[in-house]
């Protein structure tokens, strides 16, 4: 499905971006892996798995925060790979705490990191995409759209996401290149694992499913978005939350 296509995904070292990365391999696409340099180690391991599987992949070190970083990873893609097809901007931290007694360099770096992320890698590949009709992936959450207790900050660079979703979409629909998002709801990832059993129970009984999602669930939802079989969509958030924003 996604032959001669290269696709970024970022923060895919772990959890959601790496599942995503595997998918996206696994249907014929060229990877490009990025994180921080922290994370070197776990793209290594991803992009071996990915070339054990007769994929291909290189991986990229970049702080999606740092607009100096990304652009030199754009550069190096188009070096490395040959240009952009599909941006999946996955990367995202989370600093949860009441507004009360967060402090200001708590906010500022999930806003840097999650919505500020967005902004530089979703424009700094804006120039390699928009010549092959590319698009764009963003991972928001259902808490940008409906908030959460303790992430004030996480929240707001999640809705922002959505909002700069659409906005970008009208901006660059002309050219062909669609922007769309996924909202995600609780997802079994490590992050997952950190919640107190007893919220656990609580949120699976608000779900309409009755679970958590899969992460290979989320990934299935941006390879449709990122596929062919979506031409006509742009400007979308879906929601994948098992119906909990019901």
């Amino acid at each position: 499905m996604f032959q001669n296509k290269t696709v970024l995904i970022t923060g895919a070292s772990q959890g959601i971006g790496r599942v995503i990365a595997l998918k996206f391999a696994s249907l014929g696409a060229k990877t490009a892996l990025n994180d921080i340099a922290a994370q070197e180690e776990n793209l290594k391991i991803l992009k071996k798995e990915i070339e054990d599987k007769k994929g291909l992949a290189e991986y990229f070190l970049a702080d999606v925060s740092k607009i100096q970083e990304v652009e030199k990873m754009m550069q190096d893609i188009q070096v490395k790979l040959g240009g952009l097809d599909i941006l999946v901007n996955n990367a995202g931290i989370t600093k949860d705490r009441t507004l009360v007694k967060m402090t200001s360099e708590e906010w500022q770096k999930v806003i840097d990191v999650n919505l500020t992320g967005v902004f530089n890698c979703s424009k700094s590949c804006l120039p390699l995409i928009v010549p092959n009709q590319g698009n764009i992936v963003s991972i928001a959450s259902i808490v940008g759209l409906r908030g959460n207790f303790g992430q004030t900050n996480y929240a707001a660079s999640k809705a922002g996401i959505i909002a700069f979703t659409k906005s970008l979409a009208k901006e660059v629909g002309k050219t062909g290149v669609r922007i769309n998002a996924v909202a995600p709801g609780f997802i079994e990832t490590k992050m997952a694992e950190a919640i107190p059993e007893q919220l656990k129970a609580t949120v699976k009984q608000l779900t309409a499913l009755g679970r958590f999602g899969k992460p290979e669930e989320v990934a299935e939802a941006v390879v449709f978005l990122a596929s062919p079989e979506a031409g006509f969509i742009t400007g979308a958030v879906l929601s994948i939350d098992g119906g909990l924003s019901l």
